[in-house]
């Protein structure tokens, strides 16, 4: 068997797996291809959702050109919320704390660091006068919002 018969068979076997791994019926290489281009899509799509689900946004986009992560989770009187920016960001503090007194939260903890990234750890409290009920999401949807908005005066 030659050398150019060898490389001919790995890339049938290759091309043969990669048919397998996204549920191809496919038979000529370029379909394949295709087919585990949109294979692809799907995950990335699948990966949004998850992201959203967990309360978790990972992704760089055009609305929103900062990676971060924000989680807020649901306490027995409150949330605890977890921002996370990959680089120092100067007064978006300032930015998330208005959010939180708007929704009507009062911060009864909160851990900071501003060195090389951004890093917030808090525990917002429902302050008693706020007579409408806030969930998780929107308190994620508003810290969201807030970091978008700070974005843009940068």
């Amino acid at each position: 068997m030659s050398s150019r018969d060898r490389k001919k068979a790995t890339v049938y076997r290759k091309l043969q797996r990669l048919r397998s791994v996204v549920n191809s019926t496919a038979v000529n290489k370029t379909s394949i291809i295709v087919d585990a281009s949109r294979y692809i899509e799907e995950l990335k799509q699948k990966v949004e959702v998850l992201n959203q689900e967990t309360g978790t946004s990972g992704i760089s986009t055009s609305q929103n050109p900062l990676p971060m992560k924000v989680a807020v989770e649901a306490l027995e009187k409150g949330f605890l919320i977890n921002v996370f920016l990959e680089k120092n960001c100067p007064g978006l503090l300032v930015s998330i704390l208005e959010t939180f007194e708007e929704l009507g939260l009062d911060v009864l903890d909160a851990r900071v660091s501003c060195q090389e990234n951004f890093q917030l750890e808090a525990i917002g409290g429902e302050n008693p006068s706020n007579a409408e009920g806030i969930d998780a999401q929107m308190v994620k949807q508003a810290v969201m919002q807030a970091i978008s908005k700070w974005s843009e005066n940068i």
